[in-house]
């Protein structure tokens, strides 16, 4: 019993050990907020708006809960009274002279902004600059002698490291929450200009516009966007990249905007299939589906069916990889493309040109005068037609199949209206020019053959993959 009692009591003092030793393997925060703490600021802001009541909800001030009821809740605004709104945000001094980095929509449209210190002083602030593709603004202060950050580099941060935000949630002024690095690079949904940081550190309404920090006390990033189902915190957050911020807040100063690069090109990702299609060794890059006639890429000899790999000597992993790297590049910028073409890698040289405005390209019509019989389909579960003369000439395309018919069964994502201008096979492209050359072709594939199919849909082109076949290969 006596050695039951003392192995037990052993036991005792091991777990004990363990829960110090991780206890003490915990990182403290103290020393960071009370060196960089004070240089983080409130941000409030007011402006005049036309606003309908919002029914059921009294006496809720427009702020940024307010403009998540707006989207969902119908309103009336040319019979809305004015009314001053306000939204809280937050901020971090980046000058001792009263240069101020947050978000843009904190203080975008804003007819007065104020911003609150530490120390309780406030001050008015004005706008130097914004920019809302990268929802970053520099404010400015009449201030001197203010507590600054000192930045860190964003490229270094490993996931699964601490970090740390100090911001106003909700209006609660340097409240402090902490968590890891989730993911590097994130690539949100109608963002995909900016590599967000993701974290799970606990950010809400209010902390937008505040610095992430790493331990070192660096600020790594801008807070700028959660994920969310409810409008409050669930566990996603991200974070615009300090080094970009940094640039775009260095050409807002001298420039009042941001130039970004443009090269003119359609690009889809590149699936395994894909990737199998043209030959390529594994999927990465970005496929290009059309090229702007007279941009930088088709100047520089960019085809349709080009795998871009590579761009100013940086890899292109995937297609949310080229956009970045191309707006990141000053208009004027001479730069080499490397592309996968036919099976083999090739260099293009090309001079970038100047992102203006976003393009989204027009669906347009299916191509009309196809004949009502139901025509027999082909192994891909298709029916195709010649194009027309007529059809040629008002699409601007010299060949090229129609499609009449897709039935239930159909082995590819095609829609009747489609026009089926290539077909991609082991890096070997083909232009398709009659029903019968596409049977023949379909004719000589395995059962487990994968081809792509190169597709004008509407006035936008994309790359269709069709993986297995029926009937006999």
């Amino acid at each position: 019993m006596q050695v039951i009692r003392r192995l037990f009591a052993l036991w005792l003092l091991v777990c004990a050990g363990q829960v110090f030793a991780q206890a003490r393997a915990l990182p403290d925060f103290t020393h960071l907020v009370d060196e960089q703490g004070a240089a983080v600021v409130n941000i409030s802001t007011t402006q005049a708006s036309r606003r309908a009541a919002l029914p059921g909800v009294p006496g809720i001030e427009d702020d940024e809960l307010r403009e998540f009821l707006r989207r969902f809740l119908p309103r009336n605004p040319d019979n809305a009274p004015r009314a001053e709104s306000r939204s809280l945000g937050s901020g971090f001094v980046i000058s001792p002279d009263g240069y101020i980095l947050t978000n843009a929509h904190v203080v975008a449209d804003a007819e007065q902004i104020d911003v609150r210190l530490t120390d309780k002083r406030e001050f008015k602030a004005r706008v130097i600059g914004l920019d809302r593709r990268s929802d970053v603004a520099l404010i400015k202060i009449e201030a001197s002698g203010l507590p600054v950050v000192r930045f860190g580099s964003p490229s270094a941060l490993k996931v699964g490291e601490w970090v740390v935000a100090i911001g106003s949630p909700f209006g609660f002024e340097n409240t402090v929450t902490a968590g890891i690095v989730s993911a590097k690079g994130r690539v949100l949904p109608e963002e995909n200009l900016v590599p967000f940081i993701q974290t799970d550190v606990a950010i809400n309404p209010g902390n937008s516009g505040g610095p992430l920090f790493n331990m070192n006390g660096e600020v790594v990033g801008i807070n700028s966007q959660i994920y969310s189902r409810t409008g409050g915190f669930m566990g996603l957050s991200f974070a615009i990249p300090i080094d970009m911020a940094l640039d775009i807040q260095k050409q807002l100063r001298e420039t009042g905007r941001v130039a970004r690069g443009r090269i003119g090109v359609v690009i889809q990702e590149v699936t395994k299939a894909l990737a199998d299609s043209f030959g390529l060794d594994r999927p990465r890059g970005a496929l290009v589906s059309s090229v702007e006639k007279g941009g930088a890429a088709d100047l520089a000899g960019v085809q349709p069916a080009d795998i871009i790999t590579g761009f100013a000597g940086r890899a292109v992993r995937s297609s949310s990889d080229l956009p970045r790297l191309v707006a990141a590049t000053r208009p004027g910028t001479r730069a080499q493309l490397e592309v996968w073409r036919n099976g083999a890698a090739r260099t293009l040289t090309l001079t970038v040109g100047e992102l203006r405005e976003q393009r989204v390209a027009a669906r347009g019509d299916a191509p009309r005068g196809q004949k009502s019989a139901r025509p027999e389909a082909n192994r891909l579960g298709i029916a195709v037609s010649e194009l027309s003369a007529e059809q040629k000439k008002a699409l601007h395309l010299e060949h090229g199949l129609v499609v009449t018919d897709v039935r239930r069964d159909a082995r590819a994502d095609l829609r009747a209206g489609d026009v089926l201008l290539r077909l991609v096979r082991r890096g070997r492209q083909t232009e398709l020019t009659s029903a019968a050359q596409l049977e023949r072709l379909l004719a000589g594939l395995e059962r487990d053959a994968v081809i792509t199919l190169y597709v004008r849909r509407g006035e936008s082109t994309t790359f269709v993959t069709v993986a297995g076949f029926a009937g006999e290969g």
